[in-house]
């Protein structure tokens, strides 16, 4: 669309999925923050978002749904609408807007358009479409070659149908003439020569540079400021405008103190906008300074005051993100929609330069009528007909009830369930083992309900180094036995570092830094071949929801690390017999 709009030049290279430009979007394969740009078309200007459709980052697509008139449903002609699909298309069909249906892909070997179809019309009733909707136009696509059809039978030869489908379906904004000015704030960002930026798309009215307007904030209290800069999008840029109107999504330089889901208003007619509604969070983890015996080797930020800020600059431009104080002063407590969202965010902050150690995931909860009531997940697995008694199987100690199961053709299966939040807590990875790679999971959050009781965690101990030093192949030879390691020779560690995963429910003290005796007796042979099986490498996702209550993960911008809560092992041992006692 980018190309075919005259946004790029003929011969301009452009990068794949030019929308996810992060470095965490292009190596998950996923959206994670709700982007935008802008085509012109036969005089028209059109605003396009991208949003994520993982319910761990609703907060991004509630914020991107505001913005616009209309949305584009895009599926797969083979996969068909995907389980994520449904969590993002029930926010816009909430919000009333209209949709249009885009079959992509459909020169592949295994496309089934037809089928696929009929799958997204089965998915809108589910979701209560009215009659109208279900009416919507439907393009057929192949995205890469930049053609497009409403014909099957009649190949295409550019987006032209989908640029006029666009412009006859999704409505225009109401002209701003005589209208006083709204305009919701839907995100922020920080440029070093203007300072804070607000990013949002203007509802009624118009908006100049240089005026006063009115900010009318969660309180509903009402401050003024200015605009210094107003700008518009064009392609991927940014570019000055002297001034704006409905419909138009605009970013403002110059008011320094506001906050999302704030409105932009008028100074003689101030109203406010109603504000953004994020799904409840159902998770969180503790963020604590980094106190181990390498904590400052390899970041640029350490302290308690460079976490806590940082965490607050998370949640002051993510609303579906809390941060709040804790006891002790250099932890934190994070609360978000998932574990797949907590994990970005200290992924992120790593490669800021910042230390820190995080805390496993845990479920929020909250008292009815005396009952403990925990948050439950609807799961929707994507699998094939092979691995359903494997997932099936999986979820069920961790208290999953299978609510349906659908055939979908081409030997894949689609279940639903009904979980506790807490019982997704390290599945992801299982899930993708169980399915050989080839299953597709989400889940979005489904009420509460009274506490399952206890879900099994790992049955395994952790091997702990016992002192400060560096791995030696004979010690890990020897050590290997016991159970899987984590590292290879060479690497540094510490008292109380996790260096592996023990056989046994007890955890393991050890010497990985022992090295072989010399004698002065040596013979052809008599020294053993020393062969180590390859270390399982702990990804940051993978040690997350590997660790245990004991347990933290040690985040650097260089090592992702697993260690004890208590480094000392007096303290640990004195700690477990406390817990032991008071159980």
């Amino acid at each position: 669309m980018l190309r075919q709009a005259g946004t790029f030049r003929a011969n301009e290279h452009v990068a794949d999925r030019v929308m996810d430009s992060g470095d965490l979007e292009r190596e998950k394969g996923i959206t994670i923050l709700a982007k935008n740009t802008a085509v012109t078309y036969k005089g028209v200007k059109i605003n396009i978002l991208d949003t994520p459709g993982h319910a761990d980052f609703g907060g991004e697509v509630e914020r991107a749904l505001r913005l616009v008139d209309g949305v584009v449903l895009l599926v797969d002609s083979a996969e068909g609408p995907l389980p994520q699909t449904r969590f993002v298309l029930g926010k816009a069909l909430g919000l009333g807007l209209p949709a249009m249906v885009v079959v992509n892909k459909i020169d592949r070997q295994d496309a089934r358009p037809t089928e696929v179809l009929d799958d997204v019309y089965s998915l809108l009733i589910d979701l209560g479409a009215d009659e109208k909707l279900l009416e919507c136009p439907v393009i057929y696509a192949i995205g890469r070659e930049g053609k497009a059809t409403t014909d099957l039978s009649v190949p295409g030869e550019t987006l032209q149908p989908l640029f006029d489908a666009i412009l006859a379906n999704i409505p225009p904004p109401p002209p701003s003439t005589g209208e006083h000015l709204q305009m919701q704030v839907n995100n922020l960002d920080y440029d070093e020569f203007v300072g804070r930026l607000i990013i949002g798309r203007i509802t009624a009215g118009t908006i100049k540079q240089n005026a006063m307007v009115s900010v009318i904030r969660e309180d509903g209290k009402v401050e003024q400021g200015r605009v210094v800069k107003l700008y518009g999008f064009e392609g991927l840029k940014r570019v000055d405008i002297d001034e704006a109107g409905a419909g138009e999504v605009v970013m403002i330089a110059g008011i320094e103190n506001v906050s999302i889901g704030d409105t932009i208003a008028s100074l003689e007619h101030p109203v406010a906008l109603p504000r953004l509604h994020v799904d409840e969070p159902t998770m969180s983890m503790i963020f604590r300074v980094n106190d181990g015996p390498f904590a400052g080797k390899e970041g640029k930020y350490v302290t308690s005051r460079n976490l806590r800020d940082r965490l607050v600059r998370e949640a002051y431009r993510n609303p579906a993100i809390k941060v709040l104080d804790t006891e002790t002063p250099d932890a934190f407590q994070v609360i978000g929609r998932g574990e797949l969202q907590l994990a970005v965010i200290i992924e992120t902050m790593r490669r800021e330069g910042y230390e820190l150690t995080a805390s496993n995931p845990v479920p929020i909860t909250r008292e009815e009528n005396g009952d403990v009531m925990e948050p439950m997940e609807q799961l929707y697995c994507d699998v094939p007909e092979t691995s359903v008694g494997a997932v099936t199987e999986r979820l069920g100690p961790r208290k999953g009830r299978m609510i349906d199961m659908q055939p979908m053709g081409s030997g894949r299966m689609r279940l639903k369930f009904r979980i506790p939040a807490r019982g997704l807590v390290g599945f992801r990875n299982e899930f993708l083992t169980v399915t050989r790679g080839e299953g597709i999971m989400s889940h979005e959050f489904d009420g509460w309900e009274p506490w399952a009781g206890p879900i099994p965690k790992r049955q395994s101990g952790s091997i702990v180094a016992d002192r400060e030093g560096e791995t030696v192949a004979y010690a890990l030879f020897s050590i290997q036995e016991r159970g899987g390691l984590f590292f290879g020779p060479g690497v540094a560690v510490y008292n109380g570092m996790i260096i592996g995963e023990h056989n046994h429910p007890n955890d393991l003290e050890v010497n990985v830094s022992r090295e072989k005796k010399l004698t002065n007796m040596r013979a052809a042979g008599r020294d053993e071949n020393i062969i180590l099986t390859p270390p399982r490498e702990l990804t940051l996702e993978k040690a997350l929801e590997w660790i245990a209550e004991d347990e933290l993960v040690e985040v650097t911008p260089k090592s992702i690390r697993v260690r004890k809560r208590e480094l000392d092992p007096h303290a640990r041992y004195k700690a477990e017999r406390d817990r032991k006692r008071s159980a």
